[in-house]
């Protein structure tokens, strides 16, 4: 499990307003329901981003993070996983996920994303930048994502685990040189979930695919280090925010 019901997000490097959330429903093509957040800013600044949670799917770390992009002007939608085998109630713990989680199958996660993203460009700007930004189980498939034609802007994964394939026979270093978009990638050291030499090779495929990327590993951090209650990472994520909001302004500013 990536993130507690204690879990926190840590803050951003800088705010320029409040924000203002509430909890939505979605249904995709097929007529799933799934539960979703979604956070306004005060003074939007044009780019939005679509979170995709951890293992557990929708809980209050992801609901807060989306609160924290909203504060720097970035519209966010986190979603669920879930709707179709465990339908809209709470994710809070103890909710068991696991379950669920072996039901998940790339095909029906990709209709669920398309339903958000058409949200998102049909209530806050059409025309506006998206970033799928994802943890652990969600950073796996984020990277995912980027396979589709889905006209995002870029992609940006915490410890994307690696040997996951949501059902579809291929991992992420099986796709990885398919990936169309920029990427992020964030990794622990120390993350024992997630060797170092796999997350090389995936930036050694990142580059075969021929887009701008990036991978940061931060030494000796663990999976999970991005947490307000992680003192001894917080220069770790503070530097993950810097990178995070860095990549969206820069590939923004390159999408106009």
């Amino acid at each position: 499990m990536c993130y507690d019901d204690n879990a926190r997000p840590p803050e951003p490097p800088k705010k320029n307003g409040k924000a203002r959330g509430e909890d939505i429903a979605l249904t995709a093509e097929d007529g799933n329901r799934f539960a979703a957040y979604i956070a306004h800013p005060e003074h939007p600044s044009g780019p939005q981003a679509l979170i995709l949670p951890d293992i557990r799917g929708l809980h209050q770390f992801y609901k807060e993070l989306a609160l924290r992009f909203a504060e720097v002007g970035i519209t966010a939608l986190a979603i669920d996983y879930f709707g179709r085998t465990a339908g809209i109630s709470s994710r809070a713990e103890p909710f068991e996920f696991m379950p669920h989680v072996q039901k998940l199958r790339l095909s029906t996660l990709i209709q669920d994303i398309r339903a958000a993203l058409t949200y998102l460009r049909t209530n806050t700007g059409a025309d506006q930048p998206v970033f799928m930004v994802g943890f652990c189980l969600g950073g796996t498939l984020s990277y995912m994502t980027g396979t589709h034609d889905l006209g995002l802007t870029g992609v940006i994964g915490f410890y994307a685990g690696i040997s996951r394939d949501f059902g579809s026979g291929k991992k992420l270093l099986d796709v990885a040189e398919q990936i169309r978009y920029p990427s992020l990638g964030l990794f622990g050291g120390a993350d024992q979930g997630i060797p170092v030499n796999a997350v090389h090779t995936l930036d050694e495929k990142l580059s075969k695919a021929g887009f701008e990327h990036e991978v940061v590993i931060y030494p000796g951090a663990p999976h999970g280090f991005f947490d307000r209650r992680s003192a001894d990472f917080a220069e770790a994520s503070a530097d993950a925010w810097r990178r995070v909001l860095g990549f969206i302004q820069a590939h923004s500013s390159a999408a106009h």
